[in-house]
């Protein structure tokens, strides 16, 4: 009988950089991105995929990363909040999101950002309906979705009321 396997190494590109790692076999994919490699920009919410606070994608796949073992990113191309912006400037959804008042704590803003510019990546001029739909798997305690919902539209080229 094969003994279980406690520590497994991977190899994942995250915002266009390799790493590879031994990881725990247990460990949730959001733990590795923020403790191992000390990209904190993705935050840990609530750990059973409720809040989207966690979002990254995965092979340009919306995924909740605290519903994601790391081993089962291996060979991966991982885009987390601090790869939207690579040159530092802020993404025309970025900007919007501050111009529309669109964050107020910022606990949820990266999970929220990462699914609206997945959103627009496939759907450049998403209705209201569509950008509501984009964003109900993650949870804003604080902005009552208003302002998100207006940012998303301005990213987009829209009329924002």
């Amino acid at each position: 009988m094969a003994s279980p396997v406690s520590e497994q190494t991977i190899s994942v590109t995250i915002n266009g950089e390799v790493y590879e790692q031994e990881v725990e076999a247990r460990k949730l994919l959001v733990h590795f991105i923020r403790d191992v490699l000390d990209l904190t920009g993705t935050h840990v919410g609530c750990d059973t995929g409720n809040c989207g606070a966690c979002s990254v994608t995965v092979d340009g796949l919306l995924v909740k990363s605290c519903m994601m073992l790391a081993i089962q990113a291996d060979g991966a191309r991982i885009r987390t909040v601090e790869g939207l912006a690579p040159d530092d400037d802020l993404t025309p959804l970025q900007q919007a999101f501050n111009e529309h008042h669109a964050l107020q704590c910022g606990y949820c803003t990266p999970g929220m950002l990462i699914s609206a510019t997945v959103l627009l990546e496939r759907n450049p001029r998403p209705s209201e309906d569509e950008i509501r739909k984009a964003l109900q798997g993650n949870i804003c305690r604080c902005t009552g979705y208003w302002n998100i919902i207006k940012a998303v539209k301005a990213a987009s080229g829209q009329e924002v009321e």
